[in-house]
């Protein structure tokens, strides 16, 4: 028999996947079995991470995508029909965030990340959600934040985003898993990636999100596959509209000294 964790023949899209989290996840759901198409706007980082895929002797595709247009999406979802008759899993992790005093950000920037974060993922579960409900089965998995649940100083436009997953979350599997579509998010702590890494390491900012962190340390972006893993499996069956927070015990942090 397979085992719960397995993901043997399963298909499965990463959008965002081509770096930080997003690029973990999608090596990871091909060590797992699936085949893996991760994806993201830039054409190279997509050839990279599809090569890595195959080096795991999974199959995949070349399908850059930018989740702000619907049509991008569609044309996805139609390629991955093409070559593999299915998509079972949807992970959404593409995101961006900007620091900006909520007084005078603009509303230009307030929209773009909106657009990106909250409503791109909209477009992308209603794409792949229609094709998983028709089928009557599909795992989606949202990346969600610590920004959801807390604030952190001038960055209210990605928090107010990310707060907005969680709800989109509950929703969407409140309405779509009768048809055999469970939804659930994954809300990453504070993780080292090479965009962050000058923050994080170098300045006042990173010092307090590890203060703030009980385990003393940031985050590996492999270790946030397990979760993904699970999600993504039969072993959450019953696991719906929930977000699995892996932070290393931020959210439950009081006083750590």
């Amino acid at each position: 028999m397979k085992h719960p964790l397995s993901l043997e023949g399963r298909v499965a899209v990463v959008i965002g996947g081509t770096s930080g989290i997003g690029h973990a996840m999608s090596l990871g759901l091909a060590k797992a079995g699936a085949d893996v198409v991760s994806t993201g706007r830039r054409v190279e980082q997509v050839n990279e991470v599809a090569t890595e895929i195959e080096a795991l002797g999974r199959r995949t595709l070349r399908q850059p995508t930018d989740q702000t247009h619907r049509d991008q999406i569609e044309a996805l979802l139609e390629a991955c029909i093409q070559e593999f008759g299915k998509v079972d899993i949807l992970v959404n992790c593409a995101g961006k965030i900007k620091r900006s005093p909520t007084l005078t950000v603009s509303e230009e920037e307030w929209k773009d990340i909106i657009d990106t974060n909250l409503t791109g993922m909209l477009r992308a579960c209603q794409v792949f959600g229609k094709h998983m409900i028709d089928k009557q089965y599909g795992r989606i998995i949202n990346i969600a934040s610590l920004n959801s649940y807390v604030a952190l100083n001038e960055v209210a436009a990605y928090a107010a985003s990310k707060a907005g997953v969680l709800s989109l979350t509950r929703s969407l599997a409140v309405e779509w898993s009768k048809h055999g579509v469970i939804v659930n998010g994954i809300a990453p702590g504070v993780f080292r990636t090479d965009l962050n890494a000058a923050l994080l390491d170098g300045s006042p900012r990173g010092q307090e999100l590890r203060m703030r962190t009980p385990m003393g340390r940031f985050g590996k972006t492999e270790e946030l596959v397990g979760a993904a893993i699970y999600l993504a499996s039969d072993a959450a069956s019953f696991t719906n509209g929930h977000t699995i927070v892996v932070d290393g015990g931020f959210l439950a942090s009081g006083v750590n000294q």
